[in-house]
């Protein structure tokens, strides 16, 4: 599971309802939420948020907060 995945459980979101308010496919949604492989584009994730009314910034936070500069300490 994604951290992506892992945000819309933990809010309970339906998936096909974000698919229909969105316009992203049902099995892009699976693959965004199942595969770690799975690149997420900036423009399906503020779609995502706006479709489950959360805050843009604390998604990409929640999904991409892991990431750092290398060399970084």
């Amino acid at each position: 599971m994604t951290k992506l995945g892992e945000y819309l459980n933990k809010r309970s979101i339906n998936k096909s309802a974000v698919s229909r308010k969105t316009g992203i496919n049902k099995n892009r949604l699976s693959e965004l939420s199942n595969n770690p492989s799975t690149q997420l584009k900036a423009d399906e994730l503020y779609l995502i948020a706006l479709a489950i009314e959360a805050n843009p910034c604390e998604l990409l936070e929640f999904v991409c907060g892991h990431l750092g500069l290398e060399g970084e300490e």
